[in-house]
């Protein structure tokens, strides 16, 4: 396992095998976690002998391929890892939040048709090192401008639920006291829809936030666009949900994606008004980032949509689209970049 994956503890051990104090372990942890070294010459309290062995044994998880940034601020960031696959992170600054959108995996095996992550296919998850090394090395880049992470999303590249083992390691590195401290209610797991995790991460006892594409109504309209819903339909998935409700206490963000022609309708708004009546949730409407075919709704049927769930008292935001003049959607950049 890489360094950057390691908790205090695992390091204490590894030094331990090559007779190094234990006290260097809460050295190393905090320069990389607190301080988001990027290399082990910024760890300047460190022996070189210290230095020397790290760099043998542990090369960095990652490098920055390419970036681009939007009119709007938004930044991406292509990664490369050390078996040359790529991953992507999305940065959206706003006025008092910097929110970090993050990968848990190269490619995706859910198939999403609008999604271009899930059309290029799935090669592997990643680990936990190189989740957290995402975060890391964005918020290097934003300290030399006096500026923090205030907000993660695992909404990049992947299907996170997918990825468990990983995911909950890196969410409690991210969450570590010696390290960024990133409280759990700002980070953010995004799921298609994968019931039986959704169960499990009810149980661990974090109080992460939980969010769920659900872009359909219907059993037969949501497997047309996301094949995971013959495997876990939509009965099955919002049993889960109330469990994770009822075990965490946790408002649940259900993502829908509008795409006209197929989900937009008034009629469907006042399906989705019924389907999640009387539970504790909130809707995020999303205006589609176009891959391929599917065309997104008009300005008045979003604002249509939205009256409907108002209409029924169930929370409803519209997320603000943001760059989508830099290929913003996931796995946009890296199609690109594969296709070049």
């Amino acid at each position: 396992m890489d360094l950057v994956g390691l908790f205090p503890e695992e390091i204490k051990d590894w030094l331990a095998e090559r007779q190094i104090p234990a006290f260097r372990a809460d050295q190393i942890f905090a320069w990389l976690h607190r301080h988001a070294a990027q290399s082990f010459e910024e760890m300047t309290n460190l022996p070189k002998r210290v230095i020397t062995e790290l760099e043998k044994a542990f090369p960095w998880p990652l490098q920055l391929a390419t970036s681009r940034k939007s009119v709007d601020g938004t930044e991406k960031y292509l990664f490369a890892l050390k078996d040359r696959s790529t991953i992507e992170a999305v940065l959206i600054p706003e006025e008092e939040r910097q929110t970090l959108c993050i990968s848990t995996q190269v490619g995706c095996a859910m198939a999403c048709s609008f999604c271009a992550t899930g059309q290029s296919g799935y090669v592997r998850n990643l680990t936990a090192a190189e989740i957290v090394s995402q975060v890391l090395w964005v918020e290097n880049r934003l300290k030399a401008l006096g500026q923090n992470i205030t907000n993660i999303v695992y909404m990049g590249m992947g299907e996170p639920l997918a990825n468990y083992e990983a995911l909950l390691r890196s969410v409690r590195l991210l969450n570590h006291p010696q390290g960024l401290n990133l409280g759990a209610r700002r980070l953010t797991i995004s799921t298609c829809g994968l019931a039986p995790q959704i169960r499990a991460l009810a149980r661990e006892n974090i109080q992460v936030n939980l969010a769920i594409s659900l872009h359909a109504t219907t059993d037969a309209e949501r497997s047309e666009v996301m094949p995971v819903n013959k495997r876990f339909p939509l009965q099955e998935l919002l049993e889960a949900c109330e469990y994770y409700t009822e075990q965490t206490g946790r408002r649940i963000s259900y993502e829908y994606a509008l795409i006209h022609g197929f989900n937009d309708t008034v009629e469907q708004a006042k399906r989705l008004q019924h389907l999640l009546k009387g539970r504790l949730c909130h809707v995020n409407l999303i205006p589609i980032n176009p891959v391929g075919s599917e065309r997104r709704p008009s300005a008045k049927g979003l604002a249509e949509f939205a009256q409907v769930l108002e209409a029924g008292h169930i929370p409803v935001s519209i997320r603000k689209e943001r760059g989508t003049d830099i290929e913003a959607a996931c796995g946009q950049l890296r199609q690109t970049q594969l296709q070049e």
